[in-house]
């Protein structure tokens, strides 16, 4: 599974963005999706995770109530909605595929088998 990341860009606090990451081949429903950021000088971090269906998520505290993850099986994408976005929300995004039952939902890393280039997204101040 190939994924593409895109949607990042430049945006003033408060503002929203889209991302998306389509994935490559036939599998993608087979696959829980998530989305994760890293910052400069700081650990990649989990944002929020999909079943394979779509019908469970999970999301980081510090995104609550401000990302929506969601995903379309029939275009292979999955997408991140970010509202009210804040300076501290400013990383690289990247989207992952795993095929594990668990350590998806609570962002574990080693749960993903596939990773995109990452998505850059700055907000300004």
């Amino acid at each position: 599974v190939q994924l593409q990341a895109s949607g990042g860009g430049l945006v003033q606090a408060g503002g929203s963005l889209r991302l998306s990451c389509i994935a490559s081949g036939r599998t993608f429903s087979r696959y829980n999706m998530g989305w994760f950021r890293q910052a400069p000088g700081k650990e990649r971090e989990f944002v929020e995770a999909i079943s394979r269906s779509g019908d469970i998520t999970s999301y980081a505290d510090s995104v609550k109530g401000r990302f929506t993850i969601s995903r379309d099986n029939a275009k292979n994408t999955v997408y991140l909605q970010m509202s009210s976005l804040k300076p501290e929300d400013t990383a690289v995004y990247y989207c992952a595929a795993g095929g594990r039952t668990s350590g998806w939902q609570t962002g574990t890393p080693s749960s993903y088998d596939y990773w995109g280039q990452g998505t850059q997204v700055t907000v300004s101040s």
